[in-house]
Order: C-alpha cells, then sequence, then structure tokens
C-alpha cells in the first residue's frame, strides 16, 4: 500500500470511529445516575389520597464514587410534568421520588402534587442535569 493509501486508510478508520461516537446516547458511555425500581401503578384503588399518591414512585441511583449535587436537576414524565431536585445525593446512594407530599430526606423526596403522575399504561420517566441534558430514561408498556 502507497504513503498515500496508509493515510486514507488511517483517516477513514477515524472518521468512523468518531461518527460511532457520536451515534451513542450522552449516557452510554460514563452514566453518573440511573433509574431503578419505578412503581408507576399506585397499589389498591386509585382514590388520590396522600398515602396513595406517595405509594407511586421512582428511585435514582448515583453511580459515582463521590456524592452527586442533583440541585437543578429535574424528574419528568411524557406529559412534561416535571419534578425539580433540590439535594446532593451520596456515592452509590438511591432517593425515592414519591409523586405526593411529605417530609423531605436524604432517602425519600416529595413531589407534592394533588394528582398521580405516572401512566399506568405506558409513560417515560426521564432524568436531566442542570444544564437540560438527558442522564437517563426509562419507558414501559
Amino acid at each position: 500500500m502507497s504513503r498515500f493509501g496508509s493515510r486514507v486508510a488511517v483517516i477513514a478508520a477515524a472518521v468512523s470511529a468518531l461518527a460511532s461516537a457520536a451515534a451513542l446516547p450522552a449516557t452510554a458511555a460514563s452514566p453518573v445516575a440511573a433509574f431503578g425500581a419505578i412503581q408507576y401503578d399506585s397499589p389498591g384503588k386509585d382514590m388520590r389520597s396522600n398515602s396513595s399518591l406517595n405509594a407511586e414512585w421512582v428511585t435514582v441511583t448515583t453511580r459515582t464514587n463521590k456524592a452527586l449535587d442533583l440541585n437543578g436537576w429535574t424528574l419528568s414524565d411524557a406529559e412534561r410534568h416535571v419534578y425539580r431536585f433540590h439535594l446532593k445525593l451520596g456515592a452509590g446512594r438511591t432517593v425515592k421520588v414519591h409523586t405526593g407530599s411529605g417530609r423531605d430526606s436524604a432517602s425519600d423526596v416529595y413531589w407534592g402534587s394533588k394528582a398521580y403522575v405516572w401512566n399506568n399504561d405506558r409513560d417515560m420517566a426521564t432524568l436531566r442535569d442542570a444544564r437540560g441534558r438527558v442522564v437517563a430514561s426509562k419507558s414501559w408498556r
């Protein structure tokens, strides 16, 4: 192979690698947080009581070896109901986001909604960082 042919092959390989990397979602390379369990269908009758609303929840877990500042991060559903985080989450820790009202703690926070957020038949939970970039998403049918 000529010198020119070698250079073309190297450039083509580099362009191909860049194109492949650009096609990956932002969360695939090094996720800092992920969804765990999601209880989108509150057990029992849907009576809109606060305890029933709080039985609907989403868990978010850090995937870092140090605390993650979630201030300004958001959690939303497909209909664009939005919860804004106001906490730091420890390394490898999980927080449960309940739909109803309650007193926030290190492991449980409350959306404060008077209505159910998550659809039982299908929906998508999306976690965005403070800059609005999607960090994680999870859907169900």
